[in-house]
């Protein structure tokens, strides 16, 4: 049983005995060790799912559909500072880039804004805050595509955005996402955004995912792309071994960055010689 599966297994038990579960019952229930369960507890713990607690634990109230962007960097901020800098070092000192919205990309364009080595770069975004951010650096000049802006993640999005995109080409994208399943992709909230993520995968040369290990497994609505699609996924050191190998069966390389700048370790795309 994968992961995945587990997870829906726990919440499921948990919603049927009143908000509670025990590790006994679930290792019972999942026929795994006490160890697989509280492993499987941490992580739907820090999706904000379940709160754990001695000897097992209980449903936590659901987060909002969409969070505000403000609120969203707040967590998780070192392990998203970590993958930024590890995404920043695969993009290139010239020439153009794709970042989409988010605090991940947010936080990559903090790292490309901080590097000395970057020369007269381009950065098309669809990330109001983003474009904000790098107009403050003489180095970079950031370009915001058209489109109706959301409220909620201050990104543009529609028909003029995507046409936009459909005109362009870059050397490198950097893509986050709301969820991310091993053997059915990368997900985003709203249809709408999911075809903007779809343009600038079509505009890239290289395409970068980029993730927090929080959100694998992590449902959400709308499918943008199948892993194979990315070039290269980028998430931080908590992402277990066994996701991991799920990943990189789906073909791209698979970077896990370390607490500290250049601490990272790396799976070569599927197909590569060892």
């Amino acid at each position: 049983m994968y992961p995945a599966e587990r997870h829906a297994a726990i919440l499921d038990a948990a919603r049927r005995q009143g908000g509670e579960v025990t590790v006994q019952q679930l290792g019972e229930l999942l026929e795994v060790a006490p160890e697989t369960v509280r492993r499987d507890l941490g992580a739907l713990e820090r999706r904000g799912l379940l709160r754990r607690r001695h000897g097992g634990a209980v449903l936590a109230e659901r987060a909002p559909f969409e969070s505000p962007l403000s609120l969203r960097g707040l967590a998780e901020a070192e392990e998203r500072r970590a993958v930024a800098e590890a995404v920043a070092e695969l993009l290139p000192a010239e020439g153009s880039i794709l970042l989409d919205s988010g605090t991940m990309t947010l936080e990559v364009a903090r790292s490309l804004a901080a590097r000395r080595d970057t020369g007269a770069l381009l950065v098309v975004t669809t990330s109001l805050p983003i474009a904000m951010l790098l107009t403050r650096h003489p180095r970079l000049t950031a370009l915001l595509l058209p489109g109706r802006l959301r409220a909620v993640t201050q990104a543009v999005v529609g028909a003029a955005t995507e046409q936009r995109l459909a005109e362009l080409q870059v050397d490198a994208a950097v893509l986050g996402a709301n969820g991310v399943t091993p053997g059915r992709g990368a997900f985003t909230t709203l249809p709408d955004e999911a075809s903007v993520k779809e343009r600038m995968l079509d505009a890239a040369g290289h395409r970068i995912l980029a993730v927090l290990a929080s959100k694998f497994d992590s449902p959400s609505l709308s499918r943008f792309a199948t892993l194979d699609r990315f070039d290269t996924v980028v998430t931080d050191a908590r992402l277990d071994a066994e996701t991991a190998g799920r990943v990189a069966d789906d073909g791209p390389e698979l970077i896990l960055a370390g607490e500290h700048p250049g601490d990272r370790s790396t799976t070569p795309p599927k197909g590569t010689p060892a």
